[in-house]
């Protein structure tokens, strides 16, 4: 009896191992979500849906992924659900933004840090720009510094969020200047920031490159200056913000990649750190980001572990200082 009941042990034993083992050597055996920490039409979820459309292709992924967005509070509400509630199982991704998620962690009350993900590929690099109206009298940063300069406070400025890409060019530029700006983080993202500039309810705006590239071809916006250290591609024309007089370096040019929770399985990790590089080099994925003026970046995910250290480690000490 005794040995019947050690065997029937064994097995169930068994089984359990199998069961737990098993999702993660068949993964992935179904659709993956992707969480969006921001609203519809702005610039991650426009790249988000282009870079995820080839997932399911045999030769990448073989299931297909969708979006899940999530806005909220700059990227805070996805953010902090994702580290909190998502399953660590490789079936619910997130996109990540740096500096992002590094320096709302750094200035606290959130729930997460760069320990609470891991981080699987990169696909962007969209440094911040100054936008304004197509009828705004600015024409140049020049333009705009003046005015800020003889009316402290008054040179409403709208962007993401709080802690954001453009809240840390908004701050650098602040400080290049020694004047005032009034930046004001909008509900809903880039697209409701770009939104604020076009119907005239803000002065200017700092915004992702890809979003006011595709503005600036519709006619609607001019834009005055770029936060990087050269010019983008995209944008020959527009100058840096150092080309302008102003010391702005790229601290809060926008990284843009796939990350998951902590605490996934290493074979699911190691899965999709194979794969989801290949899903950003993609030829039609390349040719769609390309036409909606994305930039992109493809880094492995070493390459974006020591990215992340290294955004950790200047982010501290440039919010330190501002």
């Amino acid at each position: 009896m005794k040995t019947i009941l050690k065997s029937a042990l064994l097995s169930v034993a068994a089984l359990t191992l199998t069961a737990g083992t098993a999702p993660a050597a068949d993964y992935p055996d179904r659709p993956i979500g992707v969480a969006v920490s921001y609203g519809a039409g702005g610039a991650t979820d426009f790249q988000a849906r282009i870079v995820t459309m080839v997932a399911g292709n045999e030769d990448i992924l073989g299931q297909p992924m969708y979006i899940v967005n999530k806005p909220g509070a700059g990227g805070r509400k996805g953010w902090n659900w994702f580290a909190t509630e998502a399953e660590a199982d490789g079936y619910m991704l997130s996109a990540y933004n740096i500096p992002h998620f590094i320096a709302q962690s750094i200035k606290g009350g959130v729930k997460y840090s760069a320990d609470s993900f891991e981080p699987i590929a990169n696909w962007g690099s969209d440094p911040a720009v100054v936008v304004v109206g197509k009828d705004s009298k600015f024409n140049s940063m020049a333009d705009l510094i003046a005015f800020a300069k003889e009316n402290p406070g008054k040179t409403t400025t709208s962007g993401a969020g709080l802690f954001v890409g453009h809240h840390i060019a908004a701050l650098q530029i602040e400080k290049a200047c020694a004047c005032k700006i009034a930046y004001i983080p909008t509900k809903g993202g880039g697209a409701a920031a770009m939104k604020a500039v076009i119907a005239g309810e803000v002065m200017a705006g700092v915004n992702n490159l890809s979003d006011a590239f595709r503005a600036r071809e519709a006619g609607n916006v001019k834009i005055l200056g770029v936060a990087d250290l050269e010019r983008n591609e995209f944008l020959p024309d527009v100058p840096t913000m150092k080309e302008a007089g102003l010391d702005v370096d790229n601290s809060s040019v926008n990284f843009r990649g796939l990350m998951v929770k902590k605490g996934t399985p290493q074979e699911v990790i190691d899965k999709l750190a194979a794969q989801v590089p290949l899903m950003f080099e993609n030829a039609r994925v390349v040719k769609r980001m390309k036409a909606g003026g994305s930039p992109m970046k493809v880094m492995t995910r070493d390459e974006v572990k020591a990215m992340w250290a290294q955004r950790q480690a200047t982010l501290a000490e440039l919010l330190k200082g501002l």
